[in-house]
């Protein structure tokens, strides 16, 4: 008697599972999940490293021949079987519910940590309702003698950051508590996800005109002020000025194609399970293009805005060098005020060098090398970006409060759209179980799943938390993604079969796919991916002793750690999450036999 994973799923009627209301709920939803914190933080960062205006070159190529390929083929499996990523996997083939299994363990693995980024933005939006921001100056010492040497030493921004909001240690080895602060913040953050999800895809559908548009909204108030502050247009031409060498750098198309690859959401299972709720002659086709677009169409966008706005940062930084430098060459050698201006400090230091080189001599050590060009080129991304770099933009601003309370509900409203994909990625194919499906209601099945993520996600506001957070964040699902879609893909075309798709598609839509998509999902796209693929595996055994990144309070800066031993590395963590996809798959593979 043989019993697959297939057998205990509810296979409902059509007009017996829940449905979007009307198709712009699910466009607005794909684009509430896709349009995230990675296109305001990540891809400016990669347009700063890899040749500015250069870089669009291969990232629309890998949109083209990676990200909408892939998208369209997720959405047509979702519409299909109308079900989750378990259950629509499992109808394929009984022997690739483990396919499924990774993608929810991915997903779970994503809401544990995630959601910690919008309790640093519940944190920062509520420290924004103050008359002076509190990162905008240093603390004084207990003897109010003095400002607090670390801040000194450090930024403001930068202390409110690793001190006051994470309380942050020096090594991911002293735990030390929990912030209390920060752990209410994620309480309030899984709260308020419990409530968009409460009744599933009726509750969501309605949540998502606001987080998909309203960032827009925020972005273009931004852009407008952006681009009227002194400087901003430094910023802005150092983005589209294009370093064309740059395309000659592998590293450049590689980190194209993984950006387009997780900005798009593909393989944690959310993409199906938001189609599955579509009906069957919804056209998912211009819908794919048309949410890739957006994303990619936002991520430039974003782009404008952050070099608007680090151009400001840039040239407000630049002038303050000069300005001291023009203090320091007054007060040394008794020069007139009218005399020495920010255009001639270097001709005055030249001048000064040749004629009085004792003096000079005596305050080399307090004369800076100021250029802006250099300013421009100090690369942030992540958090850094996001809560360092902006912050200290914004202090800087009239109205500083306005534009940060703007800011930190735009980073809050990303977060959160992004968060119900990653959370309905989970609660879809648990419901799609019959045994789930009569015993527990949507509200409290769903309530179970914020409950338990919440309870874990607490480690991450711990003083070490921060360490573990930009492990897992940066290196925890990058393997087993790729595995993920790669199988995915590679199970469509050869497996399951094209013509069989094909007819799928033509059943829904009324007309087969064209050329272009069958040479992308046969040849072009696994490739790709298998490429890729290759290349972190490579990564990771190059790699050498692994390293984090820890905060030296003494030093005030953040300094590389060597790990040797215990599941504390980037790299072991990398593989402990590839082999728990492995594992996953292999249940799945196992359940059919």
């Amino acid at each position: 008697c043989k019993v697959d994973l297939f057998t205990v799923y509810v296979l409902p009627r059509k007009e017996s599972r829940p449905s979007w209301d009307n198709p712009m709920q699910f466009v607005l939803a794909c684009v509430s999940y896709a349009v995230g914190l990675g296109n305001v933080w990540r891809f400016p960062y990669l347009c700063q490293m890899h040749g500015g205006g250069g870089f669009m070159i291969p990232y629309l190529i890998m949109l083209f021949v990676e990200g909408i390929p892939l998208f369209y083929m997720e959405l047509a499996i979702g519409q299909k079987m109308r079900l989750g990523s378990i259950g629509a996997w499992s109808a394929i083939s009984p022997y690739l519910g483990g396919l499924g299994i990774a993608s929810v363990v991915t997903s779970l693995y994503l809401c544990l940590y995630y959601n910690v980024i919008n309790a640093w933005s519940f944190w920062y939006l509520f420290h924004s309702f103050q008359a002076v921001l509190p990162w905008s100056d240093c603390p004084v010492n207990s003897n109010r003698t003095a400002y607090l040497e670390e801040c000194e030493v450090a930024t403001p921004t930068q202390y409110f950051f690793f001190r006051e909001t994470l309380n942050i240690s020096s090594s991911i080895d002293e735990n030390g508590g929990v912030h209390m602060g920060l752990a209410l913040c994620l309480l309030l953050a899984w709260l308020i996800v419990y409530l968009f999800i409460v009744k599933g895809v009726k509750s969501t559908g309605k949540v998502v005109y606001f987080t998909a548009t309203f960032p827009y909204v925020v972005l273009i108030i931004y852009l407008i002020r952006g681009v009227t502050l002194h400087g901003a247009l430094n910023g802005v031409k150092y983005m589209f000025t294009p370093k064309m060498e740059q395309l000659a750098n592998p590293q450049t198309w590689i980190n194209a194609a993984t950006q387009i690859f997780f900005s798009l959401g593909l393989g944690f299972g959310s993409l199906i399970a938001f189609a599955s709720y579509n009906h069957h002659n919804n056209n998912f086709e211009n819908q794919a293009i048309t949410v890739s677009l957006i994303n990619s169409g936002t991520s430039i966008f974003a782009s404008i805005v952050t070099f608007s706005i680090y151009g400001f940062k840039a040239t407000f930084n630049y002038e303050s060098c000069l300005e001291r430098m023009r203090l320091l060459l007054m007060n040394t050698f008794e020069l007139a005020e009218d005399t020495v201006h920010i255009d001639n400090i270097s001709f005055w230091i030249t001048d000064l060098n040749r004629t009085q080189p004792e003096q000079i001599a005596a305050i080399a050590s307090r004369i800076e090398t100021c250029s802006l060009e250099a300013e421009l080129d100090t690369a942030v991304e992540g958090t850094g970006l996001a809560f360092i770099v902006y912050s200290e933009a914004i202090k800087n601003m009239p109205a500083a409060q306005l534009w940060s309370v703007l800011y930190f509900f735009m980073l809050l409203l990303l977060g959160m759209g992004s968060m119900l994909g990653n959370v309905t990625a989970i609660i879809t194919p648990l419901r799609d179980f019959k045994v789930l499906a009569h015993s527990l209601s949507n509200e409290t099945l769903n309530g179970l799943v914020c409950l338990f993520c919440l309870l874990l996600g607490f480690g991450f506001t711990t003083r070490s938390g921060n360490y573990w957070f930009t492990m897992f964040n940066e290196y925890g699902a990058t393997f087993s993604l790729l595995f993920i879609v790669l199988l995915e893909i590679v199970t469509v075309s050869y497996i399951y079969g094209l013509k069989r798709f094909e007819k799928d598609i033509e059943d829904m839509l009324g007309r087969r796919p064209n050329w272009y998509w069958k040479i992308m999902w046969v040849a072009v796209s696994p490739l790709l991916l298998i490429s890729l693929f290759v290349f972190y595996i490579l990564n990771y055994i190059q790699g050498g002793a692994p390293t984090y990144q820890a905060w030296d309070k003494d030093v005030v800066r953040e300094e590389l750690t060597q790990i040797r031993l215990g599941l504390r590395s980037d790299s072991e963590i990398s593989c402990v999450n590839l082999c728990a996809s492995f594992l996953s798959i292999f249940i799945g593979l196992r359940s059919g036999f």
